[in-house]
C-alpha cells in the first residue's frame, strides 16, 4: 500500500504565483540585449524551474563571464514588472483554503524572490516559517536536493510527500526525492512533459484539493 500523505509540497513560481509568464518575457529580453538571441520556446525548456545556479551556468557556457550581468539585470527588469503585472495562480486562493494537509513551499528562487512575489500576491503569511529555496542545498532542481531538505525539515518522509509542480526539471526532483507528485499544466509547460511515473497532470489548481483526497 502506498503510504499516506502528510505534506504537500509547492513550488513558488508558476504554481503560487504566475511568475513564469514574467520570467520567460524578461530573459528573452535580456537574452536579446547581451547577445543570446532566445524565443520563449526556448527559455522555457532551458530555464524554467532551474536554480539561478544552473542557469548561471548555462548562460556562462554560451557567454563566458556574463552570467552576473545577465542575473543583475534580470532581476532588475523582474522586479520592476512583478510589482505591476504579477497575480496569483488562478484557483491557486481556493486550493489553499481547502487545504487539509500541512505544507510548504520549496523553489529555485531565493528567499528574497519569494518574500516579493509571494508578498505582492498576499501569499507569503500563509507559508511563513515553511519556505525553502534552492540557495540552502547544494544541487538545485532537477536534482532531488531541495525537496528531500523541505521533508526532513518538515519531519516527514520523502515517500509520505507529495509535490506540485510546474516544470519538467521539478517532476525530475520528485521522483529523484522518491516522491509523488502533480503536475500543473495550467501554465507554460507542456502536459506532456510533466507525464509519467507516480505523477498526476491537471489544468485547473481548483481541482488540487480533491486529487490530494484521491492519492
Amino acid at each position: 500500500m502506498a503510504t499516506p500523505l502528510e505534506l504537500v509540497i509547492f513550488d513558488c513560481d508558476g504554481v503560487l504565483v504566475d511568475s513564469e509568464r514574467i520570467a520567460v518575457r524578461v530573459q528573452v529580453q535580456v537574452g536579446a540585449e547581451l547577445g543570446w538571441a532566445l524565443t520563449e520556446d526556448e527559455v522555457i525548456e532551458k530555464f524554467v524551474g532551474r536554480s539561478n545556479t544552473s542557469i548561471g551556468e548555462l548562460i556562462d557556457a554560451r557567454l563566458p563571464g556574463r552570467a552576473p550581468v545577465w542575473q543583475e539585470r534580470f532581476e532588475q527588469l523582474h522586479r520592476d514588472a512583478v510589482d505591476t503585472e504579477l497575480i496569483a495562480v488562478d484557483g491557486i486562493h481556493e486550493a489553499l483554503a481547502a487545504l487539509t494537509l500541512p505544507s510548504c513551499v520549496a523553489s529555485s528562487g531565493s528567499h528574497e524572490k519569494m518574500r516579493h512575489t509571494l508578498g505582492h500576491t498576499g501569499l507569503h503569511s500563509r507559508f511563513e516559517g515553511r519556505i525553502f529555496s534552492a540557495s540552502e542545498v547544494a544541487r538545485g532542481k532537477p536534482a532531488p536536493d531541495l525537496f528531500l531538505h523541505a521533508a526532513r525539515r518538515m519531519g516527514v518522509e520523502p515517500s509520505a510527500c507529495v509535490v506540485v509542480e510546474d516544470s519538467k526539471y521539478g517532476i525530475q526532483a520528485a521522483r529523484s526525492a522518491g516522491m509523488r507528485s502533480l503536475g500543473y499544466a495550467g501554465g507554460l509547460t507542456p502536459a506532456h512533459w510533466l507525464e509519467g511515473q507516480d505523477t498526476v497532470v491537471f489544468d485547473d489548481m481548483r481541482k488540487l484539493p480533491m486529487l490530494l483526497s484521491e492519492i
